[in-house]
């Protein structure tokens, strides 16, 4: 039964990656693009994720680091640099940030580590927005260049879009060996409970900060590529508002679970692009749905299919349970 269950997990997630590969085809140039956007939201949910998700802990700066990733790869590229460099560049600065962000989480947790994290998300806008000589202020950057690799150039909608997915694919293989390693289980014991954790011998300390290192490196990923996906960058993407997208996407997907941010990406970029049917009422129907999916589930929407996957193995357990017990009971 298992062995079954891993071949049809296995032949969803290939009929996935083809139809990911083989629908956009067929796509215009808007379509393309929101689902370029969609996979570059996925990357820096994913790395919130892992802070929240994972090592529990709150953070309200993920926007932000997705800020100062494409600001890293819109001034190194407009200057004649490639963005393989750029990518680099900003890995390394979110890192150490995220790091450095992290010192908080040391000594307060919950809302008041929330506290601390916007105030780097406010602190990071206003320097995007005042400093002019770096970030060219409310006016922004523009006509940031898409790269080419290996000879091919991206500066087309689609090999572009091609670009995001394969980064999207290597961040996804790097997490789920990361989750599964002895770095995830001690993520997942941080998250559960601090104390036995440090009981246990992990070392409580190193790994918050390095949830909130890699998380943030995750974002700067993501904001390499947003800058040539967009080819303009200002400050007013990179607000609180983005912060909290994100961590509804963490949220509504399914904190905690891989394929979270995948699905909380798709609702929070795609449903509203479903729901422009309805003209004026496309984000009031967005948010009342968002609403009512947190009401009847605060665990998001893997965790509906978590919980009814629960409930199904353990009446299982009880109907087998009972029949052994009818066979005992009827042995002579």
């Amino acid at each position: 039964m298992r062995e079954l269950k891993k071949y049809w997990r296995i032949t969803l997630g290939i009929v996935a990656i083809l139809a990911l590969i083989v629908l956009p085809l067929g796509l215009n140039r808007y379509g393309l693009f929101i689902l370029s956007q969609w996979a570059v939201m996925t990357i820096a949910a994913m790395g919130l994720n892992l802070t929240l998700g994972y090592a529990g802990q709150v953070s309200l700066a993920q926007g932000a680091f997705v800020g100062i990733g494409a600001y890293a790869a819109a001034i190194m590229t407009t200057q004649g640099m490639p963005l393989v460099a750029a990518l680099g560049v900003s890995i390394l600065l979110c890192f150490a940030v995220g790091w450095l962000l992290g010192y908080p989480a040391l000594r307060v947790q919950h809302h008041y580590l929330a506290f601390v994290t916007l105030a780097f998300s406010t602190l990071a806008f206003l320097a995007f927005r005042n400093e002019g000589w770096i970030t060219n202020g409310i006016y922004g950057i523009s006509n940031i260049p898409r790269p080419t690799i290996f000879g091919f150039p991206t500066n087309r909608p689609l090999p572009f879009y091609y670009l995001c997915l394969a980064s999207l694919g290597i961040v996804s293989v790097a997490m789920w060996w990361l989750i599964r390693s002895p770095w995830g289980r001690a993520f997942l014991a941080l998250r559960e409970n601090p104390i036995r954790a440090q009981s246990l011998g992990v070392d409580t300390r190193r790994y918050t900060l390095m949830a909130f290192a890699i998380g943030s490196a995750l974002a700067g990923v993501a904001g390499t590529l947003y800058a040539p996906l967009t080819q303009y960058i200002d400050p007013v993407p990179f607000n609180l508002s983005l912060s909290l997208d994100l961590l509804m996407m963490v949220i509504v997907g399914g904190a905690g679970f891989f394929f979270g941010p995948f699905l909380g990406a798709m609702i929070a970029v795609l449903l509203p692009e479903w729901l422009r049917f309805t003209e004026g009422y496309y984000l009031m129907l967005y948010a009342a749905s968002v609403i009512v999916l947190l009401i009847y589930s605060p665990t998001g929407i893997l965790g509906i299919l978590d919980r009814l996957a629960t409930e199904r193995r353990t009446k299982t357990a009880s109907a087998l349970r009972a029949s052994a017990g009818s066979s005992l009971e009827a042995a002579p």
